[in-house]
């Protein structure tokens, strides 16, 4: 970026800024390119969601067993339960979300500039808050999406109500509880998805500089970029250590919120009541239940995600 070319060195050169882009090219390839990763990781987040969900005499307790469970009763298509719906929502969300992004990260750089900081600290600074109004300004149309989507993905499972699709379950929420329903889970969703998102933005940040320094790009008077399969590995390093690193710190929270939303009208639980059900039925390691799951979706997520989002960014820089 042109904020923090100073810091970056030669990382620079491995840069886009935002303001190169085509930004109507960006949004509508965008939106096709993180349409076919959220087809190849959705399965990841339906197994991790049941694992989270399940009552202590659920017979899947593992993420294999309830696998093998779905493929035989609904084969294929009961992986992707909640799927359409989650399509929907997803294009506007992450149009908002990126757009927060970028804009807040050229700012975030502008702020920490002057304290003359190392330069992974001042990448995990500013990815980080940048990460965190992302995730903020899109949770407002992200999290009524979360709640359908993932009452489609346990529907029927361990004592859990069935629908007939997306705008059933959205009526169902609006009988029984009204516009709250639907956001059911809020304060939760901004607890768990904005630190998160914060975290994660903020280890890809710093993770990325300290690799590109490991493998000796961190001259000032460099002369080369480095290839692109170079950058490719670094970035997907970066994406696998922002995932591992997201998930170990947010999945008690993430429990909480998914059991919150999945909860019907009849047993409707205070956070406090979630908590102390989950450590009564496995003790404090229940807080981490789809920790498993949630470590691989989070990291081949985030690994797959800012592949597609660096790529994305290369086939829509502006002609000068």
């Amino acid at each position: 970026m042109d904020t923090s070319r100073s810091q970056t060195h030669s990382f620079a050169q491995t840069e886009i800024n935002w303001d190169k882009l085509d930004k109507t090219k960006f949004y509508v390839v965008g939106a096709g390119i993180f349409t076919g990763v959220t087809v190849a990781l959705y399965p990841v987040s339906l197994v991790k969601t049941r694992l989270q969900v399940a009552s202590k005499d659920a017979v899947e307790r593992n993420a294999f067993s309830i696998i093998r469970s779905i493929l035989r009763t609904d084969g294929i298509p009961g992986l992707y339960r909640g799927f359409g719906t989650v399509i929907i929502g997803a294009i506007p969300t992450r149009i908002i979300f990126l757009t927060a992004l970028e804009t807040t990260k050229v700012a975030a750089f502008r702020l920490v500039e002057p304290f003359k900081l190392s330069e992974p600290t001042q990448a995990a600074i500013a990815n980080g808050i940048a990460g965190m109004a992302a995730s903020l300004c899109s949770q407002t149309l992200f999290v009524p999406i979360d709640v359908v989507s993932q009452r489609l993905m346990v529907q029927g499972y361990s004592g859990h109500a069935t629908y007939n699709g997306g705008l059933d379950v959205v009526r169902k929420v609006l009988k029984t509880d009204g516009v709250r329903g639907l956001y059911r889970g809020f304060g939760l969703s901004v607890m768990t998805y904005s630190p998160s998102s914060a975290v994660w933005w903020a280890s890809y940040g710093a993770s990325q500089r300290l690799i590109w320094r490991l493998l000796g790009h961190d001259s000032v008077h460099e002369k080369y970029a480095p290839n692109q399969w170079t950058t490719v590995c670094v970035q997907a390093g970066g994406g696998i250590f922002a995932g591992a690193t997201a998930s170990c710190i947010t999945t008690p929270l993430d429990t909480i919120k998914t059991r919150l939303q999945v909860m019907g009208q009849e047993k409707r639980h205070s956070v406090r009541q979630v908590v102390k059900g989950l450590v009564i039925d496995d003790g404090w390691k229940g807080l981490y239940r789809g920790l498993g799951p949630r470590f691989v979706s989070m990291s081949a997520w985030g690994t797959s995600m800012i592949l597609a989002y660096e790529y994305l960014k290369r086939m829509c820089v502006r002609d000068e």
